[in-house]
């Protein structure tokens, strides 16, 4: 029987194994503290490591100790207050004992919970947790890796289909130079050597006329038994396999500006498009965000500009919903891109133009989007847009709305909104 051991390392000689253990060993208890966490930190922030806190009785673990048996005897050197047989209270309970209390104060007793750091990549994990995107068809949001042919050079070996006729000869008619070089050399001198006695006169019968017609039969022979090509000369066309981005996103953020959102509900949509991107940002190699804010008319900003920047004036959804549509059309119309869109408002709007968006939803947008999210940040009723959108969610799965009254609903409104669907 053979036995793996996995030793390997982390950072400052930490063991991998026994981390992961750790991990699953302590899963409920670390999911906990990373809620905890989530509560009391920015959400711009949400993608950094996090220091959790786990109470030290949830650690503790079973041990074996030696207790003294039986009736003993003890002997306290510089005892000057108690003789054999005296009798005294048995002290409190964490009244003195070393590492309890705070400061030396026995009325407040504690034990110092068990702190853990997760990494970045921990962190994520547990906050993304039972969540995925919904409605993900395989052939477009699979994340495995596709591979397209690239060519890199030739190999000495491969198919006849692949063989590379010009450089198979190029390399031959090197090969031959260089191989019958020096015979060829040879046989221009023999045969001029030769030459020259015919001119002096010499016999056919000369020693020396024989012994250059031979050296040059020799050499003939010698070149022809070169080989035009030989199979050391074939080269093949190589060609790798290099990964290609087989999954990109888009993802478009539009926000109500005009002077019903004040700062309050701008930081809240903020926040929601951050943990929204970091979401897509695990699913897709490679995501384009598009910022577009709107108060009666519409732009398309950077992202500076789209959480800095201040407006007033009433509000037209649609003008929002046009520019999506049109920026869609020009630069995100093929296949190969996946469209979100989050939209975040307070629900003011034209009651006219409520109308106007849920037609624009229904004919133009919705069939071009992967998935489309509404959030209503208002602490008030439904507003007339709401009332709209719910119609554009029951006629299309990939319309999803939620209402946001304080920034701790973001993130419970981020779980519904992308649950895991049942199958």
């Amino acid at each position: 029987m053979t036995y793996l051991i996995d030793r390997r390392l982390q950072g400052k000689n930490k063991s991998a194994v026994n981390r992961e253990r750790f991990l699953r060993r302590y899963k409920s208890q670390i999911k906990d503290a990373v809620g905890r966490a989530i509560k009391g930190r920015s959400i711009t922030d949400i993608e950094n490591g996090e220091k959790v806190t786990i109470p030290v009785k949830d650690v503790n673990e079973p041990h074996f100790g030696h207790a003294h048996g039986g009736v003993w005897e003890t002997v306290n050197p510089g005892n000057t207050e108690y003789q054999k047989g005296d009798q005294f209270n048995r002290p409190r309970s964490g009244g003195g004992g070393p590492g309890r209390g705070r400061a030396g104060n026995s009325d407040q007793t504690s034990e110092d919970d068990f702190i853990f750091e997760l990494s970045r990549e921990e962190f994520m994990n547990y906050f993304f947790e039972d969540l995925e995107l919904p409605n993900m068809v395989k052939t477009q949001l699979s994340q495995t890796v596709e591979f397209k042919n690239q060519r890199a050079g030739y190999n000495v070996s491969g198919t006849p289909s692949n063989i590379h006729v010009l450089r198979s000869l190029r390399g031959a008619l090197g090969r031959r130079i260089a191989v019958g070089g020096p015979a060829k050399r040879q046989l221009k001198e023999a045969e001029e050597a030769l030459q020259a006695l015919f001119d002096e006169g010499a016999p056919a019968d000369d020693e020396d006329v024989i012994a250059l017609k031979d050296k040059i039969h020799h050499l003939h022979i010698r070149l022809n038994a070169i080989p035009f090509i030989d199979p050391f000369d074939l080269r093949y066309s190589n060609r790798i396999k290099v990964p290609k981005p087989s999954t990109q996103a888009v993802m478009f953020c539009i926000m109500d500006v005009s002077g019903s959102m004040d700062e309050t509900r701008k930081d809240t949509a903020k926040r929601f498009f951050i943990l929204l991107y970091l979401f897509l940002k695990r699913v897709y190699e490679k995501i384009e965000v598009v910022f577009i804010r709107h108060h009666t008319a519409a732009a398309e900003v950077d992202e500076n500009e789209f959480f800095h920047s201040r407006e007033s004036g009433g509000t037209v959804v649609s003008s929002a919903l046009n520019l999506l549509q049109k920026v869609i059309a020009e630069r995100y119309g093929s296949a190969d891109w996946n469209a979100y869109v989050a939209q975040a408002s307070d629900g003011d709007n034209w009651d006219n133009d409520s109308v106007l968006c849920k037609q624009i939803l229904n004919q133009s947008i919705m069939p071009r989007v992967q998935y489309y999210t509404y959030v209503e940040i208002t602490d008030g009723p439904p507003q007339n847009l709401w009332e709209q959108y719910c119609e554009v969610a029951d006629h299309h799965k990939n319309f999803a709305m939620q209402k946001i009254v304080t920034p701790a609903d973001i993130y419970p409104v981020f779980r519904e909104l992308f649950k895991k669907q049942p199958k």
